[in-house]
């Protein structure tokens, strides 16, 4: 193939790239996602056919998406955008492009993008961590993704928040049916209802109205941080990873990176705790620059 095409369906914009034999970007485009299944397929085959006819050629395909694809029935189940579930979407992409497809989870093609050539490079074991709208999470070892089994390896947002405090207890109620959750407490809007109620959406300003003194700010960032260090104080429990990586939205708070492993030292069953937190080199093009090497291993 002469480039690598990787697409990144995300909730409300698709990403497309297209990678040459080098790994450079050779194209870059993003069109917002339609809210239907059929508007997904539609869309993906003309970005796809868009950026091959200005290319001039045939690529490879990889998608990375909100969700993943059973072992059992070949069906996508647990994407939070809820109108992918239950459809055969690699089957219906292939069929729309005439030829075979890549699909994974997107914090899978994280995990892959920053072990190849982003933070996690020259680290054997990545656990690589959405921290946005949804929280989630992937891991790649020696530079391949760990899917697992059940192909659920890295679903590390939808199990409880540990060592949770009774104030905390049972947690806020999840998309998924259950109570408590780690993305109920650590995505994006959780943190903004944290500091300012219900409703509120808008964490980014957060850090600086904590840097002036705001008490409901600090508060919540505090809290935050606390909670993402139990988190990951569970992941280096039971993988003890090379290193994690953190990307969306909320990584750019860059009081994280000092606070998170100050406090998770105290849940770590170890002596000593030499995991590094770093921030995703690729930013919010980790999971486009994944989903192009999904067809890498071959």
């Amino acid at each position: 193939m002469p480039f690598r095409l990787g697409i990144d369906l995300g909730g409300t914009k698709t990403e497309i790239v297209a990678l040459d034999a080098a790994g450079a970007v050779r194209l870059r485009r993003r069109a917002p996602t339609p809210p239907d299944y059929a508007g997904v397929i539609s869309l993906i085959g003309a970005l796809a056919e868009a950026a091959e006819a200005e290319l001039g050629g045939q690529g490879s395909v990889g998608i990375g998406i909100p969700g993943s694809l059973s072992p059992a029935t070949g069906l996508v189940r647990g994407a939070n955008s809820t109108w992918l579930n239950g459809g055969r979407l690699d089957e219906d992409i292939a069929a729309r492009l005439g030829r075979p497809v890549r699909l994974s989870n997107d914090a899978n093609c994280l995990a892959m993008s920053e072990a190849a050539d982003g933070a996690g490079a020259g680290y054997r074991r990545v656990f690589a961590v959405i921290l946005g709208t949804g929280v989630g999470a992937g891991i790649a070892t020696a530079g391949r993704i760990e899917e697992g089994r059940n192909r659920i390896a890295g679903e590390w947002g939808h199990n409880p928040l540990p060592w949770m405090t009774p104030e905390e207890y049972p947690g806020p109620a999840c998309w998924c049916g259950r109570h408590g959750c780690i993305e109920t407490f650590l995505r994006g809007p959780a943190l903004a209802a944290d500091a300012d109620g219900p409703g509120a959406r808008d964490a980014g300003r957060l850090p600086g109205r904590a840097a002036a003194g705001d008490a409901a700010a600090t508060g919540a960032l505090a809290r935050h941080a606390d909670r993402l260090a139990r988190a990951l104080a569970h992941v280096i429990n039971l993988l003890d990873p090379d290193c994690i990586v953190l990307a969306g939205g909320l990584s750019n708070m860059a009081h994280l990176y000092d606070a998170v492993p100050r406090r998770w030292r105290d849940f770590v069953f170890s002596d000593v705790v030499a995991t590094p937190l770093l921030k995703a080199r690729h930013g919010d093009s980790s999971g486009v620059l994944g989903a192009a090497r999904l067809w890498d291993a071959g």
